[in-house]
């Protein structure tokens, strides 16, 4: 066995141990709870969190590839802005959102009041489409979480080799049949990660869910955990949602068959782009604004106002401590996601066989668990390893060092490792596959180890998609609020958990200040990688420059 597999085997079997200490819980009998659950609230459990799946699903596919396809390949006016906006909603928390449109758009909101001031209505006079709805979650939802898509699938469209897409202009296809019948065929694993990101993380919604007074898997497990205090079937809803999201996976890659998706060509040159004219030029602006326009723009300004008029107390220095907590961990959390995924990303290149190829995908579902039963799966183990040092140290030297690991900000950064490792997974995995296995060749017959080979050929080629895995961990780490809340040390407070907090305690005018402080940190490396990964082409404009 090798160091590459020795290293991967651990490293995975770490990631996965809160994941399988939860689904320990699942052999354990709990025949009464389960009854229960099955006659009262489990079907409608499924129903909602398929509807929701399904309908997110359809909408993060269509504004991601649609958006990320215009910015890529066309040339309209405001593309360049649009390449690093459309990337904006991922700084928005999904809680936050839900509770900005709901002051809007709700009947004594500033909109319906508008309108009956306007027309004269009373009200029964009109109807108005209920945002706490679940056709309200499915269009919120899709707004904030379609970048995950978008990112992915334009640094996979910025990898696409100009020779395939001139081959397909000589047979005469133009740009739609090339988009339809080669780019998205290419980008398909890139597009699978980051729909896969997408439907995993509503799987995970629960700000906005339980909001909205949707019963979903999410709202069940923390109903059933830390309301009923079952802990078994709270854990068995957590693996089925797990055996869930797992099938999801499993069907996208066997409908992939024997196909391959690296590059035959070494060649790179700068992509062709296509000057639209017409209506169609103003049909792509159009396009590309409403997403932000709805998934940013409109939420932050409700936000602004909402702070401005009855904004937080304790706005300014006071504020800092929150800033560099949560920049602090998200970078942290970042730089290990992006490298523990390249390391076992790269392993399995190396040491392909099922037992590899399994225990990264264990590891990778914690995307798929919700934070606090990630963070209670923490606690279990890392509880009992902090009552062995202080019982030895306190026993062998009279040191009273306290909880060492649950008691400091370790046991977080842990926690955001199991949850957002399947983030830089997918999407680093994505682009190695479209390396060909004869650069691996051509680089060892030259004399480079493994090591080496990753470091000088595929880390250069791969230098976009680990900037966009590294935007992604960054800014869910960002939001992050149930790991968060259990899992961190006494008097550590981040800006997610101050606007938690504020709102919890009905204050959302006031909570809109720290959630405005989590937008304007999260916007500044959302704007610098996103120029970072136009530059990383190589051949392309700006790289020439």
């Amino acid at each position: 066995m090798s160091i590459w597999t020795v290293m991967m085997l651990t490293i995975a079997l770490l990631v996965a141990l809160p994941v399988l200490t939860v689904l320990g819980h699942v052999f354990v009998p709990a025949p009464d709870i389960w009854a229960h659950l099955a006659t009262t609230v489990l079907p409608r459990y499924l129903l909602n969190t398929a509807g929701l799946a399904v309908g997110v699903g359809v909408g993060v596919l269509v504004l991601g590839v649609g958006t990320a396809w215009l910015v890529v390949m066309c040339r309209f006016p405001g593309q360049r802005v649009f390449e690093w906006a459309l990337l904006l909603p991922l700084a928005v928390p999904t809680y936050v959102i839900a509770y900005a449109y709901t002051d809007f758009l709700q009947f004594a909101g500033p909109l319906q009041s508008l309108l009956r001031d306007t027309f004269g209505w009373g009200a029964g006079d009109y109807w108005f489409p209920p945002v706490r709805s679940l056709g309200g979650a499915i269009a919120l939802l899709s707004l904030v979480l379609y970048p995950y898509v978008y990112l992915l699938t334009r640094a996979a469209f910025l990898e696409q080799s100009v020779c395939v897409l001139e081959v397909g202009r000589t047979l005469g296809r133009g740009p739609w049949r090339l988009f339809s019948t080669i780019a998205i065929p290419l980008a398909r694993p890139a597009i699978a990660g980051g729909a896969a990101l997408a439907l995993m993380e509503t799987l995970n919604e629960f700000g906005a869910v339980q909001f909205f007074a949707l019963d979903t898997f999410t709202t069940g497990i923390y109903r059933t955990w830390f309301g009923l205090g079952e802990r078994t079937a709270a854990a068995q809803l957590a693996g089925v949602l797990l055996l869930f999201v797992l099938a999801l996976l499993l069907i996208e890659r066997v409908s992939r068959g024997k196909a391959q998706y690296f590059h035959t060509s070494s060649r790179y040159r700068a992509l062709p782009q296509y000057e639209l004219t017409g209506a169609r030029r103003w049909l792509a602006v159009i396009g590309c604004s409403l997403p932000v326009l709805l998934g940013f723009l409109v939420p932050a300004l409700l936000l602004l106002e909402m702070s401005i008029t009855n904004g937080d107390g304790r706005l300014g220095w006071s504020f800092l401590p929150y800033i560099i907590n949560s920049v602090s961990l998200s970078t942290a959390a970042a730089l290990g996601a992006v490298g523990l995924a390249v390391l076992l990303s790269y392993g399995v290149r190396l040491a392909p066989s099922p037992l590899t190829e399994a225990a990264v995908r264990v590891s990778a579902m914690g995307y798929a668990v919700p934070g606090a039963v990630i963070a209670v799966g923490i606690l279990i183990p890392l509880g009992w390893m902090d009552q062995q040092i202080y019982g030895v140290l306190k026993g062998e030297f009279g040191w009273d060092v306290g909880l060492v690991l649950t008691g400091s900000g370790l046991a977080l950064v842990y926690a955001y490792l199991v949850r957002f490792l399947a983030v830089s997974y997918n999407a680093v995995q994505a682009s190695l596959t479209k390396v060909t296995p004869t650069m691996d060749a051509a680089s060892r017959t030259l004399g480079k180890t493994a090591g080496g080979t990753l470091r000088r050929v595929h880390a250069p080629i791969m230098r976009g998609s680990l900037l966009g895995a590294g935007i992604l961990v960054f800014v869910d780490v960002m939001k992050e609020l149930p790991a968060t809340i259990i899992l961190r040390p006494f008097d550590f407070t981040t800006l997610a958990v101050r606007s938690y907090e504020l709102a919890s305690d009905e204050r959302l005018s006031q909570s809109s200040t720290a959630s405005l402080a989590i937008v304007l940190v999260g916007i500044i490396p959302v704007i610098l990688l996103s120029r970072a990964m136009r530059r990383s082409r190589p051949g392309s404009a700006d790289d020439e420059d």
